[in-house]
């Protein structure tokens, strides 16, 4: 509908520009499932946890940190991701604290009754780039940027989505018509986003393992990254589900044998029963 309206009504671009700022950041609980009109699904990847045994890409969940450190965090939080989620995923204990002490954390009231600014500890949960909401939409012309920690659970497609948003960015087809700040994306749903594209160029992030920064690298990095955040139990899911179905397994072998071993004697033995007869004289 969107798409219709920018193409056609350009007449009212004024208010629709904050309208759709607003519908380009703020994240849904549940997917929007679009007509497919007027965007475009994303292909689908082969990711390194996709599949029954598969496990996440740790070393690609560390990169896609640091590019979310160094990009996304200036305009988008991680609320529901602790320091101490990190450790043993993406850092060490030592250096998940580092991180977290670099870090200003509003704590408090004191003895005096005043909030005071401490630094960070594992405990803590990220800060976000703004104090409150009306700080980020301001920061933003009237637009909210939506928190990262579900996105991929929040879009349809999942975490292919994510990777083709941040790498789908491209001109505006002839005859298409934005209005001003918003930019063409045709995998965003109406193809005109507010966020302007965040990956601009390769080696925008140098990676700590020496891992060429191109923008792909970086997109499925922290596409990755996302997905983790997403659902941090995954593996432990899936290693407690297949201890389930081994143990279920073996109890149903267990139970076979019982069954056909056994009780086979009892399902097999045949009863005979004798009438007695009464001898015992009548009164």
């Amino acid at each position: 509908m969107f798409a219709r309206i920018l193409a056609n009504k350009t007449a009212i671009a004024v208010p629709l520009a904050s309208i759709v700022g607003t519908v380009a950041y703020t994240a849904s609980s549940t997917p929007a499932n679009c007509s497919g009109e007027d965007h475009v699904d994303p292909p689908q990847y082969t990711w390194p946890h996709h599949g029954a045994l598969k496990s996440y890409d740790y070393a690609s969940i560390r990169r896609g940190f640091q590019v979310y450190k160094q990009v996304c965090a200036t305009c988008h939080s991680l609320k529901y991701i602790a320091f101490r989620n990190l450790v043993g995923v993406t850092h060490t204990e030592t250096q998940a604290k580092k991180i977290a002490e670099g870090y200003e954390v509003t704590d408090g009231p004191d003895d005096t009754g005043e909030m005071f600014q401490r630094p960070g500890k594992l405990s803590d949960y990220l800060p976000g780039p703004y104090r409150n909401e009306a700080e980020a939409r301001s920061a933003n012309n009237g637009a909210l940027p939506p928190d990262l920690s579900l996105i991929v659970k929040a879009r349809p497609h999942g975490v292919d989505y994510i990777f083709g948003l941040l790498t789908g960015y491209c001109e505006t087809p002839e005859g298409t018509k934005l209005l001003p700040g918003l930019h063409y994306n045709p995998y965003f749903a109406g193809g005109a986003i507010a966020m302007a594209k965040p990956l601009s160029e390769d080696g925008q992030v140098e990676f700590e393992d020496g891992t060429p920064g191109t923008v792909s690298q970086m997109a499925k990095d922290v596409a990755m990254f996302l997905a983790w955040c997403s659902e941090p139990e995954h593996d432990d899911r899936k290693k407690m589900g297949f201890q389930w179905m081994l143990a279920i397994l073996i109890g149903i072998a267990f139970t076979g044998y019982a069954k056909r071993v056994k009780w086979s004697i009892y399902k097999s033995k045949k009863f005979s029963y004798v009438p007695t007869i009464n001898t015992k004289p009548k009164l």
